[in-house]
């Protein structure tokens, strides 16, 4: 870090919620006054409708053009390739690169000295190399933002749904009761994620064969095998409007079928970081726990209505059971396969 004022670089990767991301702008203009020279990127990322106009305008009218750069994608390749078009022009070709990335979701405002804090805690720990605020709904109820890694163990149990199988697994299930104090963890959530200049210097861009979801969660794995420390801070706090920026995880509405292409990355997670034989165990639990949870609801009379269509099908679909262990990029939704993004939700428990 640098002996002066440390600089920070907000990235904000904006798709057809332009509202969204000039509130979130509104929010982080107090915090960026704290660090001068920082600043935050917005990409468009080719939304195809008058994103990009408002977004200008309101940098323009606001007068933010100081701290604020708007940029808009030639092609929309996914949120990991969205966040690296700011990465690429705003760190890996700066003369000058800024101490710390912020990755902030458009459907996110800050609280005040979110940021600060964050600032604060890697000054103080040399070792940390990833911090991730605490997501929370407005009226301040906490949201699950902090996770274990991905293993066979939660595929089986997060399908399963059986209380004496998540208490025999408790030390194994992804996610992990809601901290109240510092603690480390495996991942935190991509929707605000601070990582340390020399994290991105040793591990590049994020990769961006992933179109959407699990690409946070690579990062932070590869990081972690780097040996950089990730802590949750709970105390930097952020407003999650959870699934407004994206319309695919949405708590409030019943879940609709689930996108080919976030089957299509978790089948690339589990092949690139752990293996072909991994990949196939993970994909025989969480269809075995799919299957065994139906079965217990068929007997109880219970409606499967709570998951998203098609579950058990598309798991089969796209499991290495069918599409084979080549580890390939991810690529948008295929029409043909489903239906378009903003009839898509993924519940808020994941199958990681």
């Amino acid at each position: 870090m640098s002996e002066s004022t440390p600089r920070i670089l907000v990235i904000i990767v904006n798709y057809k919620s332009a509202d969204l991301t000039v509130a979130c702008l509104h929010s982080l203009k107090e915090e960026i006054a704290l660090f001068p020279g920082s600043r935050v990127a917005v990409v468009e990322n080719c939304s195809g409708d008058d994103s990009l106009k408002v977004i200008q305008e309101a940098v323009e009218d606001q007068d933010w053009s100081n701290w604020v750069d708007v940029i808009p994608a030639d092609k929309n390749e996914g949120f990991a390739a969205g966040n690296n078009i700011a990465l690429r022009s705003h760190f890996f070709n700066s003369e000058s690169r800024p101490d710390f990335v912020h990755f902030l979701n458009p459907d996110t405002e800050i609280r005040p000295h979110a940021l600060k804090i964050l600032v604060d805690f890697f000054s103080e720990h040399e070792k940390v190399g990833l911090l991730g605020s605490r997501s929370e709904d407005a009226d301040t109820t906490p949201q699950v933002c902090c996770f274990r890694f991905p293993s066979i163990y939660d595929e089986f149990a997060s399908l399963m749904r059986l209380g004496i199988v998540d208490r025999i697994l408790a030390n194994k299930i992804c996610r992990i009761p809601i901290p109240e104090e510092n603690i480390p963890i495996d991942w935190v959530s991509g929707a605000t994620l601070m990582v340390r200049r020399e994290v991105l210097e040793e591990l590049g861009p994020l990769d961006d064969r992933y179109f959407m979801y699990f690409e946070e969660t690579d990062f932070i794995y590869r990081a972690r095998q780097k040996g950089w420390l990730c802590w949750h801070i709970p105390s930097s706090r952020v407003i999650h409007y959870v699934g407004r920026s994206s319309g695919v995880t949405v708590r409030e509405e019943r879940p609709k079928r689930r996108p080919a292409y976030w089957f299509n990355s978790r089948r690339r997670f589990f092949l690139k970081n752990f293996g072909l034989l991994y990949t196939l165990v993970a994909d025989l639990a969480a269809l075995t726990g799919l299957a065994l949870c139906r079965l217990r609801w068929f007997l109880l009379r219970k409606s499967p209505n709570q998951d998203p269509p098609y579950l058990f099908l598309d798991l089969l679909k796209h499991s290495v059971l069918l599409k084979g262990g080549k580890i390939e990029p991810v690529r948008d939704l295929d029409a043909s396969e489903t239906a378009s993004n903003e009839s898509l939700q993924v519940p808020e428990r994941p199958l990681t």
